[in-house]
């Protein structure tokens, strides 16, 4: 990995701005939450004057780029199996440690590689606080297979394989890799640029391994309209639905947006055909939303008292 090998750069015959860390040529869907993720982690990485290399498992990232030397990607990128990709960028990070080389390794990947099949190779990253950051997209099916569930998918959510709708919660994945203690925790909106563009410029102050949650519109599993991506995740954030937080250290809690109160996610799930409005409990929704943040709430109150 050489001092320029993660530069983002213009390569010969393609159009690009400094900030494009995905470039035309891409075949993405319209309304893509992963692409808008991809721009504006660009454009911070721009910001800091940081260089970079994408390690990316089996998903939509890997895929819709292209292979090389045609790939749509504008830094080094390797593509890994889904269970390993936290493995690989830890061989990568360390080779860049020993050799004082700059950069970051960041993995972006799909909530299957995540969630599921990755878990264990993330955990075991997290746990021995391997220097990286590691980004899921979270569209909250295995989309690039055919749109099949995954302990992503939230409750009542239709997919392939589950055509009457999924009967569990989706799992709490910041709340695990908190409990791993890692240096950096958060969740992000890409309706909340500028929270976005601040978690980012945090997680690259720091060192150690560092975990983004990217809530990612994806129109052909959620079944919604392309335009109605940004909207649909600034209802998720005001309804209490996704809440935007960060965790320091797997301790230190901090609420970046508070729910407007006046939002109603009855909103979010009548604007995706993958929910049937008549088998959504709208009152139980909103009190888990409520208790939800109560807990978040209780947990920043904790670490805002003195230690004595």
């Amino acid at each position: 990995m050489s001092a320029t090998a993660g530069k983002l750069e213009q390569l010969p015959g393609l159009p690009c701005t400094e900030e494009c860390l995905l470039r035309a040529g891409n075949t993405n869907c319209g309304g893509c939450g992963m692409s808008t993720g991809l721009t504006m982690l660009g454009r911070a990485l721009r910001d800091a004057g940081e260089t970079c290399t994408l390690v990316i498992p089996a998903c939509c990232g890997i895929v819709t780029a292209g292979a090389f030397p045609t790939t749509s990607y504008g830094v080094p990128t390797v593509a890994t199996t889904f269970a390993s990709a936290p493995a690989v960028a830890s061989g990568l990070a360390s080779i860049r440690d020993l050799n004082g080389e700059p950069g970051q390794v960041i993995c972006w990947a799909g909530d299957g590689g995540t969630y599921d099949i990755g878990l264990a190779t993330l955990s075991a990253a997290a746990e021995r606080n391997e220097n990286i950051i590691y980004f899921c997209y979270d569209n909250e099916i295995y989309g690039n297979t055919g749109g099949q569930r995954s302990s992503s998918t939230p409750a009542a959510a239709h997919t392939t394989t589950t055509p009457w709708g999924k009967a569990e919660d989706k799992k709490d994945i910041v709340s695990i890799m908190a409990a791993h203690r890692i240096p950096y925790a958060a969740t992000l909106s890409i309706a909340h640029p500028e929270d976005f563009a601040d978690k980012i410029k945090q997680a690259l102050s720091m060192t150690g391994m560092r975990f983004l949650l990217i809530h990612s519109p994806c129109p052909t599993g959620w079944k919604s309209e392309p335009a109605d991506s940004v909207e649909l995740v600034r209802i998720a954030v005001n309804s209490g639905l996704f809440p935007l937080y960060e965790v320091f250290h797997g301790l230190d809690y901090k609420i970046n947006v508070e729910p407007d109160g006046t939002t109603d996610p009855a909103d979010y799930f009548s604007r995706q055909k993958r929910f049937h409005p008549d088998e959504i409990d709208l009152e139980a929704t909103r009190k888990r939303c409520e208790n939800r943040f109560n807990q978040l709430r209780a947990l920043a109150r904790i670490n805002l008292a003195p230690v004595s």
